[in-house]
């Protein structure tokens, strides 16, 4: 799985666990919501770590709580190779 997959997947997590939808995080976290829709619709896979960490702060949680899940031990990302 790519890593901004297993992003993707976290947030929805933490969404549903909050019980937010992406507005209700755009409001908590500062985060515009034009950003967090265009990563979250996979109109982009980039997302930059200062924007995760304001979604995480949104979530009431750090960086390590979010990334502290097995999804992320089998993730990669080929910046080389986008097929």
């Amino acid at each position: 799985m790519e890593l901004s997959e297993a992003i993707r997947k976290r947030i929805k997590y933490y969404l549903g666990k909050n019980n937010m939808n992406v507005w209700a995080l755009c409001k908590s976290s500062g985060v515009p919501c034009s950003t967090i829709s265009t990563f979250m619709s996979h109109r982009t896979d980039l997302i930059r770590m200062d924007t995760l960490l304001h979604i995480c702060e949104g979530f009431s949680i750090t960086l390590e709580e979010f990334f502290s899940d097995d999804i992320f031990n089998n993730t990669y990302h080929d910046i080389n190779n986008k097929d």
